[in-house]
C-alpha cells in the first residue's frame, strides 16, 4: 500500500522540520520550493521548484495527494480553491486561511466571534489616521493587512506624515490595504499554539512566552512563567474559540498581547496575529513536548488521532539564531556539543545573512534559570561569538 502523499507549499525551515515526522509516520512529503537549494530542497527527496503564485505548479504539487497543506500564507485563494475542487483536500482551507492572510479580514471576524483585540480601524484615507489616533491618544500602530511578518509592514506612528507614504501608495493601489491599531501597554507577549483536525478533535500545547527583539521572535518560554491560571486559561479558551470558529484544520498559532490588570487582577489578553501551519513560537515542542507541532501537523490535516500535548520537562527554552559571523555554522557544533551536550540544536541550512533566522536551540530542565542561560549560550556560539562575548538574556 503506497504511503499517503502531503503536498506542502514553500520550501522554508518549516518544511524542513516536518520531514523527521513524516518519516516516522512514514508519510511521503512532495514540498514545492522556491529553488533547488532551499532549506527544505536539501533534505526533501520529492522536491519540485515553483512558486506558490504559479497555479500549474501548485496544481501539479497537488495532483494524487492526500492533501495539500502549506508553510507559509502566501498561496493565492482562488488557486486553492481550484485544488480543492478537483479533488484534493486543502487543509486549512482557503476559507479559513484568508484570516491569517489579511489583518482586516481577520480583525472583522475576531470581533464577530467575540474575541479581545486591540481597537482598530480600516484607513482608506489620511483623515481617518488622523481620526485615529486623535481618539487613540496621539499614538498607533499602522500595518499593511496583507504581507507583513518579523516586524515587517508595521510602523508605529504619531502623526499621519509618519505613515504618509503607504497611505499613498494604498490610495493608488501601488501598495496593500492598512489598518492602524492601538498601541496596547502589554507586560509580554505569549502564545497559544493549538492543533484541529477536520473531524473537530483540538489539542493545545502549554501557553509560552515569546521574546522579542527587534520585532522578531529572538526567545520560547515553554510554558510562560508565572501566568495566572485564570489568565492561561482565558488565552487556551481564546485559541480554542479561534480554531473552531474559522473552521482551521491543522497548527494554528495564537499570539497574545498580555495586558496587566492595574487593580492587580488577573492580566487579561488581546490577539495580535494568527498563523495557521507550524510557527517559530512551537519549535520548542520538537524536544520538549510528547508530540512536536510538526508531527500534529500531519496528523491534523490526514485527519489522525492527534497526539499528547504534555511537556517533557518542567522547562524548554527555544533561543533563535538569528544571523551569525560564521560562514558555516556547524563549524560551531562541535563547540555547541562540548559546552552542553544536552542542547538540541536545529539548523535550517541557509546562507547566513545579518539577522536571518538561521537555526534554533532547545534546551530543558527543571531551573529556568538554567536553561534559559544554557540555551541562549548555545544560540550565541552559533552565531560566532566567543564564550567571553555572551551575555544573558
Amino acid at each position: 500500500m503506497a504511503a499517503p502523499v502531503v503536498a506542502v507549499v514553500g520550501g522554508g525551515q518549516l518544511a524542513r522540520m516536518m520531514t523527521p515526522a513524516a518519516t516516522a509516520l512514514g508519510v511521503h512529503l512532495r514540498v514545492l520550493v522556491e529553488s533547488p537549494t532551499s532549506s527544505a530542497a536539501q533534505v526533501v527527496v520529492d522536491a519540485p521548484v515553483g512558486t506558490a503564485s504559479d497555479a500549474q505548479a501548485v496544481l501539479d504539487l497537488a495532483h494524487g495527494a492526500a492533501v495539500l497543506t502549506f508553510e507559509h500564507e502566501h498561496v493565492p485563494g482562488a488557486l486553492l480553491d481550484r485544488v480543492s475542487g478537483l479533488g484534493t483536500p486543502v487543509r486549512p482551507s482557503a476559507a479559513a486561511l484568508v484570516h491569517a492572510q489579511d489583518k482586516i479580514t481577520m480583525r472583522t471576524r475576531l470581533g464577530e466571534l467575540g474575541v479581545p483585540c486591540p481597537r482598530w480601524a480600516p484607513l482608506s484615507q489620511r483623515g481617518d489616521l488622523e481620526r485615529f489616533l486623535a481618539a487613540a491618544g496621539g499614538e498607533a500602530v499602522v500595518k499593511t493587512a496583507r504581507g507583513g511578518y518579523d516586524g515587517k509592514g508595521v510602523r508605529v506612528v504619531r502623526s499621519a506624515d509618519d505613515a504618509a507614504d503607504w497611505l499613498t501608495a494604498a490610495a493608488d493601489g501601488t501598495g496593500a490595504p492598512l489598518l492602524a491599531e492601538e498601541k496596547v501597554p502589554f507586560s509580554r507577549e505569549l502564545a497559544v499554539l493549538v492543533a484541529r483536525r477536520p473531524s473537530g478533535e483540538v489539542r493545545t500545547w502549554p501557553v509560552v512566552e515569546s521574546v522579542q527583539r527587534d520585532g522578531v521572535c529572538a526567545e520560547v518560554i515553554a510554558p510562560a512563567p508565572d501566568l495566572d491560571a485564570a489568565t492561561r486559561d482565558e488565552a487556551v479558551g481564546i485559541a480554542v474559540r479561534i480554531a473552531e470558529g474559522l473552521g482551521v484544520t491543522g497548527v494554528l498559532a495564537v499570539e497574545l498581547f498580555e495586558v496587566a490588570d492595574p487593580d492587580g487582577g488577573p492580566a487579561r489578553v488581546l490577539v495580535n496575529e494568527l498563523a495557521m501551519r507550524p510557527h517559530n513560537s512551537g519549535h520548542w515542542t520538537i524536544d520538549g513536548a510528547v508530540t512536536s507541532q510538526f508531527e500534529q501537523h500531519l496528523r491534523a490535516v490526514l485527519d489522525l488521532p492527534l497526539g499528547d500535548t504534555a511537556p517533557r520537562a518542567a522547562w524548554t527554552v527555544m533561543s533563535n539564531v538569528l544571523g551569525s559571523t560564521l560562514e558555516d555554522l556547524t563549524d560551531a557544533l562541535a563547540g555547541v556539543s562540548r559546552q552542553d551536550p544536552q542542547a538540541k540544536v536545529h539548523l535550517y541550512g541557509k546562507d547566513v545573512r545579518p539577522g536571518r533566522k538561521l537555526g534554533h536551540v532547545n534546551v530543558s530542565g527543571d531551573d529556568l534559570s538554567e536553561v534559559r542561560r544554557r540555551a541562549n549560550a548555545a544560540a550565541a556560539l552559533l552565531r560566532g561569538e566567543a564564550p567571553h562575548e555572551q551575555t544573558e538574556a
